[in-house]
């Protein structure tokens, strides 16, 4: 099944079991998707769909954060709710191991010598394990495996 076909029937049983905050979540995420394929005449397919979660749990992610900071934990606790409701629509979290894999696979891949090489190797970092593991995380290994 399909990450929009999921979030379609994910929609309806929020409806039908009344749960306000999960159908609201899940329809900021539809809407986002559908003005993505309406400004772009394209149909979405799932790593497309994947990108557009992963954008909303940053958002989230970086709200909770700035609400804390304010100190409105009754704004944050709502966001972390969200956060939680989103991450059910991200793939498998990968582990270290197979992330530090993925890390010397994409290194040896393009020869990376040094720094300079460190957007060819994001690059294909970013194709493969997007939404599947925390991209500032995976730089900074990225970052002290090039020094």
């Amino acid at each position: 099944m399909s990450i929009k076909t999921r979030l379609q029937e994910e929609q309806k049983l929020a409806m039908r079991a009344k749960d306000k905050v999960r159908l609201k979540t899940i329809r900021s995420l539809v809407a986002a998707v559908k003005q993505i394929e309406i400004d772009d005449k394209i149909e979405l397919d799932d790593d497309a769909v994947t990108t557009v979660v992963v954008k909303s749990v940053k958002q989230r992610k970086e709200s909770i954060t700035q609400f804390e900071k304010a100190d409105r934990a009754d704004l944050a606790d709502i966001e972390k709710t969200e956060l939680a409701i989103l991450e059910e629509f991200l793939p498998q979290a990968l582990t270290a191991e197979e992330v530090d894999a993925h890390i010397k696979q994409a290194i040896a891949s393009v020869d990376a010598q040094g720094m300079q090489d460190m957007g060819k190797v994001m690059g294909i970092l970013q194709k493969e394990i997007q939404g599947r593991a925390d991209m500032a995380s995976v730089s900074g290994l990225v970052r002290a495996s090039l020094k």
